[in-house]
């Protein structure tokens, strides 16, 4: 067991699907598949109750099908089914790890995953178990950063980590703007008001309401998830009035 201590016991990990890619115009880069599960790896042995969100875009993007004249209902569907294929494929590079891991889907598969009961990812969590939330919430119109915000207060987890391709939340695009000012530390007040995409204004409200914190890092970074459950000062953290307003 790591003899460093993890400032979070129970955390909730956020990645895109667009992470798994790597160099890839699409799909999955077996090698980046790979690198994620060594970290995840990492902290999971320090003792860490893992649980994990990942979006679909890789494969499909359900706003991106709608705005091509989808139906949007149908294409968030497909993107919920996309996301199970990313779950998947992380489980099985977990399992290379020795690390028991159970998808759960929104959306019934029984054949290839668990129905996403609350109660039982709990008792996975406390039975080491790492957990990946599938399908989204299993409706239309709702994103998976609403999902992470939804599954991190549902499992009571001390804290959302948000896994991004820039190393913080900025004042505008960082990778458009070198001007742009990164923040150490935001409330979510500030992020609706100024419109900041962090994550959808559904998620921001759903995490200030229930007093969720929210860090943002660079996922490209190697290191970046232990140093966050290490408490290092790592990414931008965006908390609720009690902390930072």
């Amino acid at each position: 067991m790591n003899q460093q201590k993890p400032r979070y016991r129970r955390i909730l990990l956020k990645l895109s699907g667009e992470a798994l890619m790597g160099k890839e115009p699409y799909g999955i880069d077996t090698d980046v598949l790979r690198e994620i599960a060594d970290e995840i790896d990492e902290i999971h042995q320090m003792g860490v109750q893992i649980a994990l969100v990942i979006g679909g875009g890789n494969i499909f993007r359900g706003v991106s099908g709608a705005s091509q004249g989808m139906d949007r209902s149908t294409a968030d569907y497909m993107g919920m089914l996309a996301t199970v294929m990313n779950a998947l494929a992380l489980q099985q590079a977990l399992e290379k790890h020795g690390i028991a891991t159970r998808v759960q889907s929104a959306i019934d598969m029984k054949e290839v995953a668990e129905p996403y009961i609350r109660r039982r990812a709990i008792r996975h969590l406390e039975k080491g178990r790492i957990v990946i939330f599938a399908a989204g919430t299993g409706l239309p119109f709702f994103t998976t950063d609403t999902t992470a915000a939804l599954r991190a207060v549902e499992i009571n987890a001390q804290v959302l980590l948000k896994a991004t391709r820039v190393d913080g939340v900025y004042g505008t695009d960082p990778e458009k703007d070198r001007a742009a000012v990164k923040f150490d530390r935001i409330s979510f007040t500030e992020v609706l008001q100024k419109n900041l995409k962090v994550m959808d204004a559904t998620a921001i409200s759903l995490a200030r309401d229930q007093d969720m914190s929210i860090v943002v890092f660079n996922l490209k970074t190697r290191g970046n998830i232990k140093k966050v459950i290490l408490g290092e000062p790592v990414g931008t953290v965006v908390e609720g009035f009690g902390h930072v307003e």
